[in-house]
């Protein structure tokens, strides 16, 4: 019985959260505290809370301020010059333009937003796409491969995800991933130089001063997810992102004052923001290279590391309080999201452990899995998370199925952490997943079709997927 409701309470949750009928926070609290009454345990759902809780907080509390800290480093213009020097090192070559398109896209998604990579991506790359009338699918798969790779850092959702449902350490599970992640990010970059070659021998080469004199194709005014779309957008920029970055129309290096009225084709930042902070770059690049740093080897736990960032970060760049508090603000939607999703999680996996929900699945998937396949869970899990966490969302996917997982890989000797580890070689395709809301921003603001963007990325992300896979097998990582 307790395993027809483990998996029907799963089953629930994944419906709901993917018919959008209520939101994953809700979900997650909702659903198992109804479970749990329905299997005779409601008068121990507090202590399930509670000790799930308990065992959530440092999770939490890194993502908190990960995401303040990062958020930071975009408004003062940590990034600014990397975007410059990669428009700058394109040119007009259409192999250097899709290159930097993944570089830029790896390096932006240190702050394991997928919205604001995208956003501060397709706003400095796009204008070069359409001058060139280069392949804007190139962009976006591009894009959101590399993003999908970074996407498994510990303050970028999947692996706090991970550490969350199976109460580990997110540093355990991140740090020893990082030879495998490079070796698929890696491949990224491969893709994008031989995608970046097909381009090139399909459009030919120019210079930067016969790309400027092309007549850029029409713009169609579309509306693109959150609203943004059209020209006007790009003329002008965007708005504030949900990380507080802004968008704006800074020129390409090597144009020239007379070609700004025609458009600001080759943009980036926008360099007039208030919050910059030119005097104060090197420290915090510094600061940034410390905590990375710090974080990978593991001097401290991450969330006290973050925690100092963060506060370190506002109190030199924002001395007075109000701009503190502006820059708080700015951020407050994401961390508020982000930590009450982890913290709704306490009930779900308290739930499906406490009243025995997970043994019962486990057992059952243990009778499933073939005999010989039992020692190898950490390559099944491998395998299932590129189907699960694009069929899925990564809520659905970690707080629901991962337990189940670990838990029968358990049964044969295969440890949580190889089980965690190996549910995150399917982020790459995860990242292209129609239930992941960045998406929609990168084909909206990219105006490409979603049914453009998924054939022809999904194929180069499961080949990405793959070799992360292979190669923590390969390093004995799982």
């Amino acid at each position: 019985m307790l395993t027809i409701l483990g998996f029907a309470m799963i089953a629930t949750f994944l419906v709901l959260i993917m018919t959008k009928k209520m939101s994953p926070i809700a979900a997650l609290v909702l659903i198992p505290a109804l479970f749990c009454v329905a299997v005779g345990q409601g008068a121990q759902l507090g202590d399930y809370v509670i000790e799930g809780v308990g065992n959530l907080a440092p999770t939490a509390a890194m993502l908190m301020f990960a995401i303040v800290y990062f958020g930071v480093m975009i408004d003062v213009g940590l990034f600014d010059p990397i975007v410059r020097g990669i428009l700058k090192f394109c040119q007009a070559d259409p192999m250097r333009i899709v290159v930097g398109t993944a570089v830029l896209a790896a390096i932006v998604s240190l702050d394991g937003d997928g919205s604001t990579t995208f956003m501060i991506t397709v706003s400095a790359m796009y204008p070069l796409y359409k001058r060139l009338k280069m392949s804007l699918v190139v962009m976006t798969g591009v894009a959101a491969t590399a993003n999908g790779v970074m996407n498994t850092l510990p303050w970028g959702g999947p692996t706090a995800r991970a550490a969350t449902a199976l109460k580990l350490d997110a540093s355990e599970i991140f740090v020893p991933m990082i030879p495998a992640l490079a070796m698929g990010l890696l491949a990224v970059f491969v893709l994008a130089y031989v995608l970046g070659i097909r381009e090139r021998k399909r459009l030919g080469m120019l210079t930067l001063d016969e790309a400027l004199a092309r007549e850029p194709e029409p713009e169609t005014v579309s509306a693109g997810a959150g609203g943004t779309g059209g020209k006007d957008r790009l003329r002008k920029g965007t708005g504030a992102s949900a990380s507080g970055t802004g968008t704006g129309s800074g020129a390409f290096a090597g144009g020239t004052e007379n070609e700004e009225a025609d458009d600001d084709e080759f943009q980036g930042l926008d360099p007039n923001r208030s919050t910059l902070r030119p005097k104060l770059y090197w420290f915090n690049a510094g600061l940034t290279a410390a905590l990375l740093t710090a974080m990978i080897m593991e001097l401290m736990p991450i969330p006290v590391l973050f925690l100092l960032g963060a506060a370190l970060a506002l109190t030199v760049n924002f001395p007075h309080m109000p701009d503190q508090r502006a820059r708080i603000a700015a951020h407050a939607d994401n961390v508020l999201n982000v930590s009450g999703m982890v913290f709704a999680a306490a009930v779900f996996t308290g739930v499906l452990t406490g009243t025995g929900m997970v043994e019962h699945m486990a057992d059952w998937v243990v009778g499933a899995v073939p005999e010989a396949m039992g020692p190898h869970m950490a390559i099944v899990t491998g395998l299932l998370s590129l189907p699960l966490t694009y069929f899925m969302s990564n809520d659905g996917f970690y707080f629901g199925v991962l337990p189940v997982l670990a838990e029968a890989g358990a049964a044969h000797g295969v440890s949580p952490l190889e089980i965690a580890r190996a549910s995150l070689a399917g982020q790459a395709l995860h990242m292209s997943s129609p239930l992941v809301p960045a998406v929609y921003v990168l084909v909206g603001m990219a105006k490409v079709e979603f049914g453009d963007h998924t054939r022809f990325t999904v194929k180069w992300a499961v080949l990405t997927s793959l070799v992360v896979l292979a190669a923590g097998i390969l390093f004995g990582i799982m």
